[in-house]
């Protein structure tokens, strides 16, 4: 099958060296290494105004019409030849941080930049996250891919306030469906996300989410990313706080989660949902979860059977010796331990200790921060 014509019809403006140089430098670095993948972010800019988004945390929120970083080449460059990249086995998210991919002054250049590392014959995961509209024409784009095992998730929360949210969760909903109903060569996933107590999390919310999730190959659903920049920004416009702390993880009180999973189970079954986003992306493509989350056994008790299974024979302990010299060549200090659950580490910041889950297909955590039973990449708050 001949490969699409990818290439933008008017491409997005490059900011000037200045124009990079007065950008957060977090936000100017277009390679960050995420737990569900090394994320290359060459856009930056989003009109679509989610009280919660991202951008907060690197102060570009007003800047709401895209531009790129570089060219679509020197972000593919750039991506092949950073240290943490392994052909075939990292996994990749693009365009998740400042944008949204799909939007249409932006999704020539995502598709233009699939098109290079498919034709590349790479086979790594590729993660794209968007809220926006999805039409028949892109389906027919990302079916051409043939080598990419490429996921597209939806960002559904149904929050109706337009404060908070002002994009129609309708939007989603809508091409959710159109994606599904057309998925050859890639797989979509529903991302039920942020779910706040009082705010979206009503009977009627969560029997909307589950009737959507027929509607996917896989469902994730979690809480809301609520770090102090974020809740300077709902003070500053008088919305209502949903917390009254801020956590470093995601927030998902206990009992929110049990309502939803009393909602969604039948027979013992809770059907094709996740609580982690590489769990339910491996699931979509008939793989084992690639960030190693069988270690932390209690994630496990929804996940169909067959999925276990895979999970099960793929999950290696591996040699302490062999984690060691990985380890302290990026950098370790202290002892390393390697358990049940997980390598355990000091000294690493996220990107190396993703580094290290990736590349054994086991969980990696820092001694300082720990995951306490139950607590999973979860605040503590509610739980």
């Amino acid at each position: 099958m001949t490969a699409p014509d990818t290439a933008p019809r008017r491409a997005l403006p490059i900011l000037s060296p200045e124009a990079v140089g007065g950008l957060q430098p977090a936000l100017a670095d277009v390679i960050e290494y995420r737990k569900s993948g090394l994320s290359l972010n060459w856009i930056i800019g989003c009109p679509l105004e989610c009280g919660y988004c991202v951008r907060h945390l690197f102060d570009n929120f007003e800047m709401k019409v895209p531009r790129r970083l570089m060219s679509d080449e020197e972000a593919v460059i750039q991506l092949l030849g950073h240290p943490y990249f392994r052909a075939h086995k990292t996994p990749l998210q693009l365009l998740n941080r400042a944008t949204d991919p799909m939007l249409p002054v932006v999704k020539p250049h995502l598709f233009n930049v699939l098109r290079q590392l498919d034709e590349r014959g790479l086979t790594n995961h590729v993660l794209i996250i968007t809220r926006w509209r999805v039409t028949p024409e892109d389906c027919a784009v990302l079916n051409n891919f043939r080598h990419l095992r490429l996921t597209v998730l939806v960002t559904h929360s149904g929050i109706a306030d337009p404060a908070i949210e002002p994009v129609d969760s309708t939007i989603a909903a809508t091409s959710l469906r159109t994606l599904y109903e057309r998925a050859e060569r890639y797989r979509t996933v529903l991302y039920w996300r942020p779910i706040v107590p009082g705010l979206n999390d009503r009977d009627t919310d969560i029997a909307r989410a589950r009737e959507l999730s027929h509607h996917a190959h896989a469902t994730v659903f979690t809480g809301l990313f609520f770090r102090e920049e974020i809740a300077a920004y709902y003070e500053a416009h008088g919305l209502p706080m949903p917390y009254e702390e801020t956590a470093r993880r995601k927030i998902l009180p206990e009992a929110a989660e049990q309502r939803i999973l009393d909602a969604f189970e039948q027979d013992g079954s809770w059907g094709a949902l996740f609580r982690k986003t590489s769990c339910g992306v491996a699931y979509a493509h008939g793989e084992a979860d690639y960030n190693g989350h069988y270690g932390i056994r209690e994630l496990c008790d929804i996940c169909p059977p067959e999925q276990i299974a895979k999970c099960q024979a793929a999950w290696v302990k591996p040699g302490l010796t062999n984690v060691t010299q990985e380890a302290r060549r990026l950098g370790a200090t202290g002892p390393i331990e390697v358990t049940d659950r997980a390598i355990v580490v000091e000294g690493l910041d996220e990107p190396p200790r993703y580094y290290l889950q990736h590349g054994f297909g086991y969980q990696c955590h820092d001694r300082d921060k720990p995951h306490h039973r139950r607590q999973h990449g979860r605040a503590p708050i509610g739980w």
